[in-house]
């Protein structure tokens, strides 16, 4: 009874744990409560190794010593690895095998064929249209949480929207835009892409995108859901409201973070992991305020058919021109030239 004790208390100790620190994020009183109860635990299992010490065992009593079995750690007991197997699919890929796959994928993106390029760029851009579409209807829809708290507000603008979107062109094999400045240059670093190649992938990925966004843009428009909203015109006037310099910044910082969660998705194995990999650092970019030119193509579009004072030329020039190169910048240099350095074939 001692030893299933010490066990089933460490076991509960770490599950209670465990689920108390999940919870704590929605109801600190439960979490003290469960923490409480996880010490507790930990307590009897403490108290069961002593009393199991100190009580003669029969073959104690014949001068044999039963040692007690240590007890298993959770992380290495067969239940945890099930379930550990169970969410992350098993152990992901070194840095130099994600740059592997990396690479490979690259090399399919830019030597594929014309017309499934521009099939797979139209949906890709409408699906980062349909997560910036859920963006629009939680976060942006949030006005008294905004002026309250704005931190709050920000961190559920990004944590739902645009990684939906993002999951979705992951699963589905699609020409994202953003994403090829980083996995076809890496291609082209390695020799297995030319550069004309890369050429026509970014241009035929960067318009089907933006064709792909602005079909959903429309279809949005005369679904009625967003209407005049007054929110979805204030993020997209905000956008064209930043001076080159800044556009170019943030449009550099936002890639870097969109070609790593890209990275992270293929050092997984399985869509939990894929998921997880993808949604830390694109909820982190958009509450941060970064600029994704894919889905600057869905936002200020919108907000121009919701009422914002915003013409095509000042949408074109004062966002998606200096949002897009800084994009290129971080996608090229600081993600598929970074890592091909790191572990790429030395050409």
């Amino acid at each position: 009874v001692a030893i299933a004790s010490t066990r089933t208390g460490t076991q509960f100790a770490s599950e209670s744990l465990r689920f108390a620190t999940v919870d704590a994020r929605w109801n600190a009183s439960r979490f003290i409560v469960m923490k409480t109860t996880a010490i507790a635990f930990a307590a009897l299992a403490v108290g069961a190794q002593a009393v199991h010490s100190a009580l003669p065992s029969q073959a104690g009593q014949r001068g044999v010593a039963v040692p007690l079995p240590e007890p298993t750690p959770l992380a290495h007991s067969r239940l945890s690895r099930r379930r550990l197997t169970s969410i992350v699919g098993g152990a992901a890929k070194t840095p130099p095998e994600t740059y592997a796959a990396y690479s490979t994928l690259g090399t399919k993106q830019g030597t594929m064929a014309l017309q499934p390029m521009v099939l797979q760029s139209l949906l890709a851009g409408a699906f980062i249209a349909l997560g910036g579409a859920l963006a629009m209807s939680v976060g942006a829809m949030m006005p008294g949480i905004a002026s309250s708290n704005p931190g709050l507000q920000k961190m559920l603008l990004g944590a739902f929207g645009l990684p939906v979107g993002l999951l979705m062109v992951v699963m589905t094999g699609g020409q994202l835009f953003t994403g090829n400045t980083a996995l076809v240059s890496a291609a082209v670093l390695d020799g297995t892409v030319t550069p004309g190649q890369l050429i026509r992938n970014w241009i035929v990925s960067f318009f089907g995108n933006f064709a792909g966004a602005l079909a959903v843009v429309y279809m949005l428009s005369w679904s009625g859901l967003f209407g005049m909203g007054a929110s979805v015109a204030k993020v997209a006037t905000g956008k064209v409201g930043l001076d080159f310099g800044q556009a170019f910044i943030r449009g550099i910082l936002c890639n870097w973070m969109v070609c790593l969660a890209l990275w992270q998705a293929n050092a997984a194995s399985d869509l939990a992991g894929k998921a997880l990999g993808i949604w830390l650092p694109i909820s982190a970019f958009v509450a941060i305020g970064f600029e994704h030119s894919v889905a600057n193509m869905m936002f200020i579009p919108l907000g121009m058919l919701c009422g914002a004072d915003i013409s095509v030329a000042d949408f074109l020039f004062k966002n998606l021109l200096p949002v897009t190169l800084g994009n290129i910048v971080a996608g090229s240099v600081l993600v598929g030239g970074a890592y091909h350095v790191l572990h790429g074939k030395k050409n």
